[in-house]
């Protein structure tokens, strides 16, 4: 149906502290009342009303209202804005009394992207009573692993951008500066200059503790501890009554968190809709390529969030949860690469998938670029043996693609499939590879690497990266992790190394869906940084270098493979395979 729509520009929604928020209304122009559909940003109600990849007068046309709301601190509303830190009790409240206006039928839905999907779980975990459903695109399921830090390294490359082109330059704007005030000068200067940034990424500490202080104290706590945990929404899983639409992409940096969204409401929500009605989509998308092309990689015109109608994929969301119409069709809905197609599951993990081990080994050249003699095998080596590379602070191994929110900004840093056969060329960075596939080779869910390794240091970082190497010789870049050693036994108690010693560690690389085609090759990078997606590891086992100038050290450190130190790469395979 088309609908006459009537707009209500800031209108004032009170939280239960007094502080008054702002927010515009879009709704039928009707007697009748309808379901609100409710989306929190930080980042301005100015642009598309439903966020950039929902068509907001398609679902007004459809029968609800659509409420878009400044979060506490930003835009019109007052308060002061810490990332996170208020949107559980902010967005009950909001529930609350959108659910009481005469224009509401009592039942509400969220939405949003990013912060604003993270958002919407935070406040579901209060469990308002007239929430009962919400669309989670793109959204992390911490503050912590996976937004700030991943493997306890900080991710520098995306932290220090997003918060001064999303967060602070947008603020100084709203308070009516413009590029003569010397803050505003500043945040441009330091945007422009942000590749030198980041190897200098201290100097921007005055700055930021002027326009952003949250900025130090994100640095301050390289730990998953108490500062953290209200800002978790996978801590309050059993709170949550609300089904979830999880959307989410291949190369998007906070595609752990979405997975882990949906698996924590599908096994630990609190009501028979959250466990039954959660649904999960995951494209060839990054954070802001939503049409399956990338500079180096084309998906195919079906790849394209809009021909898949990500708004659809919502409408019959809030359709089936909000006003009992329709059925859940498919629960989990997937785009496998490598064949680019979409196929459906009855759940994630896939069920039928099976953990194939392929183990690490090397010869004489070792494993030392693409040129040497590292392998992936199916059966643990007999004999043994090690592969050293350095770790150099003033030299780090650059981020080559890969999910990462940096698009553009540094030499290599483009998100997404990239070529890897440059970075292949460098001696510190290791590289095992498979005999080329007899069958195609379909791969679905998180990849991990188990590795024993020594360093001459008493902390290092350890990455790990899954490529898929075609017949021509493409290297392509599919998902990649990183552990800070400190960190391996748990990302809340860091225990330092000992120079020499051989531990054993556990890499997440991330999750693919991915067909490996007859005659392609597997290959698996280790390297010791992917910089400036993560923060550079000095080895000393002191500071971020994000946080104060320091000294460094350049270590080696060893991958250490046979039978005593079975190294391997753990791949989940699925059973047609």
């Amino acid at each position: 149906m088309v609908v006459r729509i009537v707009v209500e520009n800031n209108v004032k929604v009170p939280l239960r502290d007094g502080t008054m928020l702002r927010a515009d209304v879009f709704r039928p122009d009707s007697r009748d009342r309808f379901p609100t559909l409710i989306r929190r940003t930080p980042y301005g109600r100015g642009g598309p009303p439903a966020g950039a990849s929902l068509d907001a007068l398609r679902l007004v046309n459809a029968g609800y209202n659509l409420l878009v709301q400044d979060t506490r601190g930003r835009g019109g509303s007052e308060g002061r804005f810490e990332p996170f830190r208020d949107e559980g009790a902010d967005g009950a409240d909001t529930v609350n009394w959108a659910s009481a206006q005469p224009y509401c039928d009592g039942t509400v839905g969220m939405l949003g992207r990013s912060y604003e999907g993270s958002a919407a779980l935070l406040a579901a975990a209060e469990a308002p009573p007239a929430l009962h459903a919400i669309g989670s695109h793109a959204a992390g399921s911490e503050f912590y692993e996976g937004w700030c830090y991943q493997g306890g390294a900080f991710q520098l490359g995306f932290c220090l951008h997003w918060t001064l082109i999303d967060l602070v330059l947008p603020a100084v704007r709203d308070a009516g500066r413009d590029a003569s005030d010397p803050d505003v000068a500043q945040v441009i200067e330091a945007l422009d200059d942000i590749e030198a940034l980041y190897r200098t990424p201290w100097r921007a500490l005055d700055l930021l503790d002027r326009l952003a202080p949250y900025y130090r104290r994100w640095l301050e706590h390289p730990v998953r501890g108490a500062y953290w945990r209200g800002t978790a929404p996978n801590r309050r899983y059993p709170d949550v009554r609300a089904p979830g639409l999880h959307i989410g992409g291949w190369y998007d940096i906070f595609l752990g968190g979405t997975l882990a969204n949906f698996v924590g409401m599908r096994t630990k929500g609190s009501s028979d809709a959250v466990r039954e009605l959660s649904t999960l989509v995951v494209g060839p998308w990054s954070h802001l390529v939503a049409g399956g092309i990338f500079p180096q990689r084309r998906y195919g015109t079906r790849a394209d969030e809009q021909f898949l109608d990500v708004t659809a994929l919502h409408l019959a969301h809030f359709d089936h949860a909000l006003k009992g119409v329709g059925s859940l069709r498919d629960r989990v809905r997937l785009f496998l690469t490598g064949t680019d197609r979409w196929e459906s599951y009855e759940d994630w993990p896939v069920p039928g998938t099976r953990e194939r081990a392929l183990h690490l080994t090397s010869g004489v050249r070792h494993a030392n670029t693409a040129a040497g003699d590292g392998q992936l095998i199916p059966a643990a080596p007999t004999g043994s043996g090690a592969d050293r590379f350095r770790h150099d602070p003033g030299d780090p191994v650059p981020t080559t693609g890969g999910a990462t929110l940096m698009t553009g900004l540094y030499v290599g840093a483009d998100c997404g499939p990239q070529d890897q056969r440059e970075v292949e060329r460098r001696t510190d960075v290791l590289c095992y590879t498979s005999d080329a596939l007899d069958a195609d080779l379909t791969v679905i869910g998180e990849v991990r690497l188990v590795a024993y390794v020594s360093s001459s240091g008493v902390d290092t970082d350890i990455t790990a990266k899954l490529v898929d190497v075609a017949p021509e010789g493409r290297a392509e870049g599919l998902c990649d992790g990183i552990l800070r050693a400190r960190y391996r036994e748990s990302l809340s108690r860091p225990r330092p190394l000992t120079p020499g010693q051989v531990v054993e560690v556990t890499v997440r690389l991330g999750a693919v869906g991915h067909v490996f085609l007859a005659g392609h090759r597997i290959r698996l990078e280790v390297a010791g940084s992917n910089f400036p997606r993560f923060d550079l590891n000095t080895g000393t086992g002191g500071t971020s270098l994000a946080l104060e100038e320091q000294g460094y050290e350049v270590v080696v450190n060893a991958v250490h493979h046979g039978s005593a130190w079975p190294s391997r790469l753990l791949l989940p395979v699925h059973a047609a395979d």
